[in-house]
């Protein structure tokens, strides 16, 4: 798996939230920057969006939430969403993790 890669998981069918797993390959993590973002496109959607790392699950909409989780580089987080437009808002996140963020390099 290169660091670029984000893994596609998704509820078998009848499931309410969608799963996805991605892989934070930010040089600095889950920062300022790449928080904000996931934050304000997760405000974009109706759906309740969450994401876990390790044992700890934050509202992906709060960017204070999303940084206690100070997912370094590296760090494999899941996505969750359950609402009506759940797999566009993932289909959405995924992309900027596997985008890096906008990050340069």
């Amino acid at each position: 798996m290169t660091e670029e890669s984000a893994l596609r998981e998704e509820t078998p069918a009848g499931g309410e939230a969608i799963v996805r797993t991605v892989v934070v390959s930010n040089q600095l993590g889950l920062h300022a920057r790449p928080a904000a973002k996931l934050a304000q496109e997760a405000q974009n959607y109706e759906a309740d969006i969450m994401v876990v790392c390790e044992s700890q699950e934050v509202d992906a909409k709060s960017i204070l939430d999303v940084l206690t989780l100070a997912a370094v580089q590296g760090s494999v987080l899941e996505l969750r969403a359950d609402g009506s437009d759940a797999e566009a808002a993932l289909d959405c996140l995924e992309s900027l993790f596997k985008n890096r963020f906008g990050e340069e390099k």
